[in-house]
């Protein structure tokens, strides 16, 4: 009797476990992205579970073509295999029992962009449309009152203060000149905010301090540093860097740029992460020296312009296909970046953890630095490796964004498709080069 209540129970625990485990293989094709992005003449393939088939509800059979085969190690399961014939999208539906639709698949064939890898540390130098305030401050005017112009004026920490009087301003020092050249009381000027331009009045203040008109703000009209080159493409010339934008120390606001430039940096020193410090990279460049390339964009995604002809020319690194978001999986590949003077390096890294992202994100992915010369001269990731691109299996398939403050071995990096996506709604890669529109 008691053997009987065993058996029974085991068995019933067999059944729970194979259930289980059922649901789980039916929830990761849910989980499948719905979105599937695949190269002209490859293929991919969509992992199906009995009692649920997939189908084309429209004749879509000059640009995708399908065909399945009963998995050899699960008679419930089918391997569809998707071929890409053209360029063009597709749809195909998952229906359970052939007949009730649950799910559909978007099946987007496209060309595989080819890109020449970077690595290669850069000196950037940004100048901001106008002047950024970094601060709103009182001025002391020479009758010892305390006043506040720009704040009575509305003016805010971020804002950028592009014109005086109609008259476009350059930089800061060309704003004090205009502020020292007017005979009214007050001065118009031109701000944008948050994209949107406005015009308001201003009464600047003669300072005590040097007898000189203020407008009582703290303002910034260049950043400078050190990061590393992504990718360019030869024939549109076209390069992305960092994987980041760059945004103002101060007000943590995306930089709106007027131009900038990348040069070739040397790596001078390295101060090596540690936990709760996450080191960076120290670099040494000349503006006059070593062009790259002119920055003429600067997105939530990195920093974008025209590489130089001499930079294509001298450069023998072969160009490399991209891996698609969906084609990155968890497991080994290597960064290419550079740790010692002006020689990109190629280091390995382990990818623990690939995130499903239908929207452009920053974070796509969790990367461990494993590579023991890294580890040693570095510590893991450290500033100034932000854009080294991420290859594995043969593709770029994205860049280093962010380093874990408490563990520097650890890191995120962004798709390659997401920093693509900045510049494609506007140029196509690998046609005639054509220039950006600012």
């Amino acid at each position: 009797m008691y053997k009987y209540g065993d058996n029974r129970r085991l068995f019933s625990l067999f059944v729970i476990v194979l259930a289980f485990s059922y649901v789980i293989q039916i929830s990761a094709v849910f989980y499948h992205p719905t979105e599937i992005k695949i190269a002209k003449g490859e293929d991919s393939n969509i992992e199906v579970l009995f009692p649920f088939s997939l189908s084309a509800p429209y004749n879509d059979d000059t640009i995708v073509q399908s065909t399945y085969k009963e998995s050899s190690t699960n008679n419930f399961k089918k391997i569809y295999k998707i071929n890409a014939v053209d360029s063009g999208e597709a749809k195909l539906q998952l229906k359970l029992l052939g007949l009730i639709p649950v799910k559909r698949f978007d099946i987007n064939v496209v060309d595989r962009d080819v890109l020449v890898p970077g690595g290669n540390a850069i000196g950037v130098r940004l100048n901001t449309k106008g002047v950024l305030v970094v601060a709103v401050t009182d001025v002391i005017g020479i009758d010892g009152e305390r006043y506040s112009p720009a704040k009575d004026a509305g003016i805010k920490n971020g804002d950028s203060i592009l014109e005086l009087n109609n008259i476009k301003i350059k930089d800061a020092e060309h704003l004090v000149e205009l502020l020292n050249q007017i005979t009214e009381d007050k001065v118009k000027i031109l701000v944008e905010r948050n994209k949107i331009k406005y015009e308001t009045e201003i009464k600047p203040v003669k300072s005590i301090q040097d007898n000189c008109f203020r407008l009582g703000i703290w303002v910034r009209d260049k950043t400078a540093g050190v990061g590393t080159l992504t990718f360019y493409d030869e024939n549109s010339k076209i390069f992305g860097a960092l994987g980041h934008g760059i945004a103002d120390i101060d007000t943590g606001n995306l930089l709106d740029i007027e131009y900038g430039k990348i040069m070739n940096a040397k790596i001078s020193n390295i101060e090596q992460g540690k936990k709760g410090n996450p080191g960076e990279i120290k670099g040494v460049f000349y503006e006059t020296e070593n062009l790259l390339g002119e920055i003429n964009k600067n997105s939530p995604f990195g920093i974008y312009g025209i590489i130089s002809d001499d930079f294509i020319k001298n450069n023998n690194v072969k160009p490399m296909p991209i891996g698609f978001k969906e084609e990155v999986k968890e497991g080994k590949a290597y960064i290419l970046t550079t740790i010692d003077e002006d020689k990109v390096e190629k280091f390995e890294v382990n990818i623990l953890k690939v995130q499903n992202q239908q929207c452009p994100n920053q974070k796509s992915m969790t990367i461990k630095v494993t590579d023991k010369r890294l580890l040693q001269k570095t510590g893991g990731i450290v500033q100034g490796m932000s854009g080294s691109p991420i290859i594995q299996d043969g593709k770029i398939i994205g860049a280093i964004t962010h380093v874990f403050v408490n563990d520097p071995t650890k890191g995120y990096g962004v798709y390659i498709e997401w920093m693509l996506d900045q510049i494609k709604p506007e140029y196509q890669l690998n046609e005639k080069y054509v220039e950006f529109k600012k």
